[in-house]
């Protein structure tokens, strides 16, 4: 008899959200088991696990959809840009979550997506109850909706404490990104 699946949250205002995903990957790897990540929002800007995430494949994919931030630093891109790109980063999740070729699928920053109106809960919500009883399903991303929090297994909620950013530090590579 196969195991169930889990759904799993990362949410918080505390950063580790997508470090915590990934050391779930890490671990899984280690097994031979097949992970694909779907990062919704990351994925015009160059971070480490871009590279690093190469280096676990062929077990491990990344997929960065998204344009970047939204609404912050440098990012230029219209609002209806970003929706566009979340609604694709949806269908590539429905469709590598319904191919059966994985055991573990991380949603990156998914929750944040439904927060900033990107993507809507419901079409999240559809896509958690679609996934096979085995699959493990991770979602992170601060804003977690009540309605998600509520069908998970495991809800850890990442709480800021202190963080660099405060005190005029700037983001570290290898750390932050």
């Amino acid at each position: 008899m196969s195991e169930s699946g889990l759904i799993i949250v990362y949410t918080g205002n505390g950063k580790g959200k997508t470090t915590a995903a990934l050391g779930i990957a890490l671990r899984a790897v280690g097994y031979d088991k097949k992970i694909c990540m779907i990062q919704f929002i990351k994925g015009s800007w160059h971070y480490g696990e871009m590279s690093s995430s190469k280096r676990l494949e062929p077990e491990f994919e990344m997929v960065a959809i998204g344009k970047g931030f939204v609404g912050i630093i440098d990012d230029k891109s219209p609002k209806e840009e970003h929706k566009r790109i979340a609604d694709e980063a949806i269908k590539i999740s429905i469709n590598k979550i319904q191919s059966g070729n994985y055991d573990i699928i991380i949603l990156d920053e998914v929750n944040y997506a439904i927060n900033l109106g990107l993507v809507k809960l419901e079409d999240v919500l559809n896509l958690i109850k679609s996934k096979p009883s085995t699959l493990d399903l991770v979602l992170t991303g601060n804003h977690a909706k009540d309605e998600i929090i509520e069908i998970a297994d495991l809800v850890t909620e990442m709480k800021e404490v202190k963080h660099p950013y405060r005190q005029g530090k700037k983001a570290k590579k290898g750390i932050d990104f």
